[in-house]
């Protein structure tokens, strides 16, 4: 922990990074904290031009350059989009707390407002994400998925120019950036949200215990509960960021439910499992869940997803 009084918050440059890192910096103060955010480039900030590189994934595109200057002591915490972080953090790094949660969906931003239904035949559909290329060719083939990058507000604004008719995008992203009034929500089962999707994740160092006291008070139980299960059935399955894997906990009956889908690059196939989740293990039940896709036959979509996901340098997107 830095010698001042003032906590260090690592975060990325781009608008949703610089809400992110202020909505903690107030949750911190309200507790009589003093924190300030310490902008990072990544490799994440080239705008529209980010794209991994042939034959990777873009694994810690939004993150590595943040989680170097935390092992390295030059910030003391950092403030991520869940979803962006890999199932499995670096030696050395922990997350303290998950603060809050906003809505996990994916929405529509189309030029006339409608939902996936409303829109004509042929229609080109934006998104760099190929597990939101895949649920959108699985709900309808007809559609013309192309690349859209760039930060948040920078792919709003791609819809309605060079025949782009629509674009796919975080609802969770678009709310917090007051970006969602031509939003569409779209439906958690069609449209399964990357593990973690809308919670913000502090990540800090394991071996800093002063850190992690003052951090501890902000997470959220019910949150973490959620995100460890889908983010654990995740790594069961050896998905990265960049796979075509959605998956979400939900209220039921019989209580908290976890839903997992994975999908084939081009969406013709998919396989669905779910489960409860125990509040007091939410990590075995992500396991339970997982395995049970794996039984079903999910390494050989995971396999092809991975295969296209490193060939088109699809996978990573802000929100």
């Amino acid at each position: 922990m830095t010698t001042s009084a003032t906590l260090r918050i690592g975060t990325r440059g781009s608008d949703l990074a610089r809400w992110q890192a202020m909505r903690v910096q107030a949750l911190l103060a309200a507790r009589g904290v003093s924190a300030e955010p310490v902008t990072i480039r990544t490799s994440g900030d080239e705008g529209s031009r980010v794209r991994p590189a042939p034959g990777t994934t873009g694994k810690g595109l939004f993150t590595k350059e943040i989680e170097d200057a935390l092992l390295e002591g030059r910030v003391d915490l950092a403030v991520h989009s869940l979803k962006d972080l890999a199932a499995e953090l670096p030696a050395g790094l922990t997350i303290a707390a998950y603060p809050e949660r906003e809505d996990p969906r994916d929405a529509l931003v189309s030029t006339k407002g409608g939902a996936v239904s409303d829109l004509p035949r042929g229609a080109r559909v934006g998104t760099s994400s190929l597990r939101r290329r895949a649920a959108l060719l699985a709900a309808r083939s007809d559609l013309v998925v192309v690349a859209l990058r760039g930060n948040v507000p920078t792919r709003v604004k791609q819809v309605g120019r060079g025949g782009m008719d629509a674009a796919v995008l975080a609802l969770a992203g678009l709310k917090r950036l007051g970006l969602a009034e031509r939003a569409v929500p779209l439906s958690l089962d069609w449209f399964p949200p990357a593990p973690g999707q809308g919670a913000l994740a502090l990540e800090a160092r394991a071996d800093d215990p002063a850190v992690l006291e003052l951090l501890g008070p902000l997470d959220q139980p019910a949150v973490r509960c959620a995100v460890e299960a889908e983010r654990t059935a995740l790594a069961e399955l050896e998905g990265g960021c960049q796979a075509a894997i959605g998956g979400f906990c939900e209220y039921g009956r019989d209580g908290l439910v976890l839903n997992v889908r994975v999908f084939s690059p081009d969406g013709t196939k998919h396989l669905s499992a779910r489960g409860p989740v125990d509040p007091g293990d939410p990590a075995k039940s992500g396991r339970m869940v997982a395995r049970d896709l794996l039984l079903q036959g999910a390494r050989d979509l995971i396999r092809a997803a991975d295969a296209f996901a490193a060939e088109h340098g699809m996978g990573r997107e802000e929100a």
